[in-house]
């Protein structure tokens, strides 16, 4: 039993090793942000996109000042950005032209940042907007618009399923339902929580301890999702990104080194913390306006709640089955090895 426990250990170490090459926390959903200002005679739209994503949707490498793109480069953006992003003044076409294209950064991440015009004879009453940009490289994109128009401001998300927006159909109740759609697609591809959580409750023992771990990471990482969002508290992106790495390796190594102790909910409490930060990372890059700022960060959160609580509905019958049986013990300590293997690679990625 004693070879075959390594020889898995080894094989999951290799899989994951080869796995994680290529896979970062967060790599397949790319986030992106829109900024519509609506004055009397055009709309500026300004777009700030993920840097890699922008790349291999365009093929046009940006990593220089706009005068020194090129015109070849210009041309193919301009394309790509007339078929990709529509938008109608008064049920009319507006034909947008690129006034600037540069390379930011964007908490420690590199960004995009396009500027486009649309020219409009007068301040139109009613404004569409086709967005299509990087759906067809990445569905599980998702762009976060805010409007500005007749001195109103309002929030909108854009997915693969939601492409179209219409500010004479924009309510509370759109707005709420696209943030906690936003929120649970958050946490299906935040892998590194889904990690942290999956250890959690491979380490935990009792029904009543699992109830205690999660909850405590629950409130934790509610507090600082919003003191983030916010502004009050505010943490170097790399810097809570490792260390949401580093949790996921403890808690990995705990259930290895010391299976038949129970995870300290203050430890909990503290890397829930840290996590919060993580999780408000697109809130506070998007500026929301105070109309909708209570019901963007609620129903963000609650979408991640709801999607956590249905990745560890689906995941804890299956380690309740496999506790029951003879080689839950060697199960656990190879899971946690692999997962452990991703948080280490996460960490270097990280920190260095």
């Amino acid at each position: 039993m004693k070879h075959k426990l390594l020889v898995l250990i080894l094989i999951i170490i290799a899989v994951t090793t080869s796995v994680t090459n290529n896979v970062e926390a967060h790599s397949m959903n790319s986030e992106g942000f829109s900024m519509i200002r609506v004055q009397e005679d055009h709309i500026t739209y300004e777009l700030l996109l993920d840097q890699e994503e922008f790349i291999h949707a365009t093929g046009v490498q940006i990593d220089a000042e706009p005068n020194e793109i090129t015109e070849e480069n210009n041309k193919i953006l301009q394309s790509y950005f007339d078929e990709n992003l529509e938008l109608y003044s008064n049920g009319v076409l507006a034909k947008g032209k690129i006034d600037t294209i540069k390379p930011i950064q964007l908490e420690e991440r590199p960004f995009v940042s396009i500027t486009i015009s649309f020219p409009v004879e007068h301040t139109p009453e009613s404004l569409n907007v086709d967005y299509n940009v990087f759906f067809e490289t990445d569905p599980s994109h998702a762009n976060v618009a805010k409007i500005e128009i007749d001195g109103n401001e309002e929030e909108f998300v854009f997915t693969y399923e939601v492409r179209e927006l219409n500010t004479g159909e924009m309510n509370f109740l759109t707005s709420a339902k696209q943030f906690l759609v936003l929120g649970i697609e958050h946490i299906f591809t935040g892998y590194d929580h889904i990690l942290f959580a999956i250890s959690l409750l491979i380490g935990a023992k009792t029904f009543r301890q699992i109830i205690t771990l999660i909850t405590t990471f629950t409130i934790a990482h509610s507090i600082t999702l919003v003191l983030a969002t916010i502004g009050l508290v505010q943490l170097p992106g790399r810097l809570v990104e490792s260390v949401i790495a580093l949790s996921i390796i403890y808690v990995a190594l705990h259930n290895i080194t010391q299976p038949n102790s129970k995870q300290s909910p203050w430890l909990v409490l503290i890397f829930g913390l840290v996590h919060g930060f993580g999780f408000a990372g697109i809130l506070s890059e998007m500026n929301l306006s105070q109309g909708n700022f209570a019901t963007s960060i609620l129903f963000f959160n609650l979408g991640i709640e709801l999607g956590q609580v249905i990745i560890l509905s689906l995941i804890y019958p299956v380690i309740l089955f496999i506790q029951k049986k003879q080689y839950y013990k060697w199960f656990a300590p190879s899971v946690s090895t692999a997962i452990l293997l991703f948080g280490l690679v996460w960490f270097f990625q990280r920190a260095f």
